[in-house]
């Protein structure tokens, strides 16, 4: 069975909404607001290195299609490798290289079941909180920064359909910019 990881860049109070840019009032907050340090992004790299698919929402891909093919050298592997948007609503085929539409959790269930790399999902807080209610997640990869965004789209879903999940802590570091890396794996 495939991991399926969800990473996310993450304000102190849980907002991931916006950070390289977007409609946030505070868009691009990852880099505008906290000094560059190359070490507190390692972990970008490695994924991108490590994970054998990406998942990723419709609104994510809407972003991400445009921008991610014209930049090569930063995400060569990200392009060529097998990317999956998981929308009921894209009714147009996905012009991104090697991406696919799938239209439901089981079938992001059905992803899963197969041997492979891991399957990384970037942005996509609507499915990453869908992911987390269906038990999907096994990993999340956070990048905690320091700043409090007070509102935007949060990781963790925070009304009635939240479901409990136990974390175990598994890789940690704090840079120099304050930004805290953490790693978590789910406890199932």
């Amino acid at each position: 069975m495939r991991t399926l990881i969800v990473t996310e860049f993450i304000s102190l109070d849980g907002v991931v909404d916006s950070p390289g840019g977007g409609s946030h009032p505070r868009a691009g907050w990852t880099f505008k607001e906290v000094p560059f340090v190359a070490e507190a992004y390692e972990i970008k790299g490695t994924e991108q290195l490590e994970a054998g698919a990406m998942l990723m929402g419709r609104v994510s891909y809407e972003e991400f299609a445009p921008v991610w093919p014209s930049m090569v050298d930063d995400f060569a592997q990200y392009n060529a490798m097998p990317k999956y948007v998981v929308s009921t609503t894209l009714t147009e085929q996905p012009t991104w290289n090697n991406t696919s539409i799938v239209r439901s959790l089981d079938d992001v269930a059905a992803l899963k079941e197969g041997d492979g790399a891991p399957i990384i999902v970037h942005g996509s807080a609507t499915l990453a909180q869908s992911l987390a209610a269906a038990g999907l997640v096994d990993r999340y990869h956070l990048l905690v920064f320091p700043v409090l965004l007070g509102a935007g789209k949060r990781l963790f879903a925070d009304d009635a359909g939240a479901q409990f999940a136990r974390l175990q802590l598994v890789e940690q570091a704090a840079y120099e910019n304050g930004i805290i890396k953490a790693v978590y794996d789910v406890v199932k």
